[in-house]
């Protein structure tokens, strides 16, 4: 028996789709193999990827972070903040308060879950758009920091922190950086979420036409709060990690977070799943953005290389997901229509 081959419309539906699914992880490789061309010496090298890892493990946190609320169409600018006031507020209750690190850590991770409610409810019961609201709540966590660091640093003393504190950030396992595992984690637990349980799907259906959940029965408002509480726990998660990382409280450190943590998660609805934001994507995201930021840091790129090459990355993503958008559309338009009897 002959097998015919498949009609040219469907393969290029399968090419479109493929390319729009795996373009980004093949960009990354290709970045890797020319940096490593170009840097033979200090590019692919074990100490060059652990401190990939170890550097790009935060970012990657709070990317994973802002993949929740966007999977529901809702934008959370508060991350930044909320990074910040959270590992402000673990120093400031291990140090100043005299806390034990893990009744610390547990109080800010709770924190951060009602500091996510919070959004939800202003949000979805206040009728106010996303954006502006996070942008709002942002900037009092902000005010919050200033207050408790009084606008200066908070330095433990000459015994410095607990050793198992910064453990959370400076040990390995199974040779590899401890934080690298902390992302596979969040990642893994939320793809499970989103792809393989009723609340992941009900995000998804909110996220893609909220009048038709609300139709079909879903309670649009208080799964968006869900959302919002979800990206508030993992903000409170990387808030542990980041005070463990620096070892000093800096009311402003988690600014320059926010824009790596929107971009990582937009790249990543754009990869693996196209058309929505996934898991799996933000972790490819970030991990292109990592390679690249550390080629042309190593290159010597002057400051504004990090910005520019962010800025460009998101545009070849995106444009890749458009090519691939356009060659489903053309190859089914090049489909036959069946003529009715």
């Amino acid at each position: 028996m002959t097998l015919s081959p498949p009609p040219r419309s469907v393969r290029g539906r399968l090419r479109g789709h493929h390319i729009g699914a795996y373009g980004l992880p093949v960009l990354g490789a290709l970045l890797f193999l020319v940096f490593s061309l170009a840097l033979p010496q200090t590019f692919p090298t074990r100490d060059n990827v652990f401190s990939i890892l170890s550097n790009q493990s935060i970012p990657a946190v709070l990317a994973l972070a802002a993949t929740i609320p966007i999977a529901t169409g809702r934008f959370d600018l508060s991350l930044g903040y909320g990074l910040g006031l959270a590992h402000v507020m673990v120093l400031q209750l291990i140090v100043n308060a005299g806390w034990s690190w893990p009744l610390a850590c547990l109080v800010v991770v709770c924190g951060g879950v009602v500091a996510g409610v919070l959004n939800g409810v202003i949000v979805e019961f206040g009728q106010i758009d996303s954006f502006i609201a996070t942008l709002g709540t942002g900037s009092m966590m902000y005010a919050v920091t200033g207050w408790i660091t009084d606008g200066s640093r908070i330095v433990p003393g000459p015994e410095g922190l607990p050793a198992a504190f910064t453990g959370l950030y400076d040990s390995r396992f199974l040779g590899l950086p401890l934080p690298a595992f902390y992302v596979l984690a969040v990642a893994a637990v939320l793809w499970l979420v989103l792809e393989r349980l009723p609340l992941g799907r009900y995000l998804y259906v909110i996220g893609s036409n909220r009048r038709a959940a609300a139709v079909i029965g879903i309670p649009t408002r208080t799964y968006s709060v869900y959302a919002f509480a979800g990206s508030g726990l993992v903000v409170g998660c990387a808030g542990v990690l980041l005070a463990a990382q620096q070892q000093t409280g800096n009311p402003s450190v988690g600014l320059d977070y926010l824009l790596p943590a929107f971009v990582g998660a937009l790249l990543g609805s754009t990869t693996i799943r196209p058309g929505r934001a996934n898991a799996l994507g933000t972790v490819v995201a970030v991990a292109v953005l990592a390679v690249g930021l550390a080629g042309i840091g190593q290159l010597g790129a002057q400051f504004w290389a990090t910005p520019l090459f962010n800025g460009g990355t998101l545009l070849i993503a995106v444009g890749l997901a458009g090519y691939a958008a356009r060659r489903r559309l053309r190859a089914g338009e090049r489909q036959p229509v069946p003529e009715h009897p």
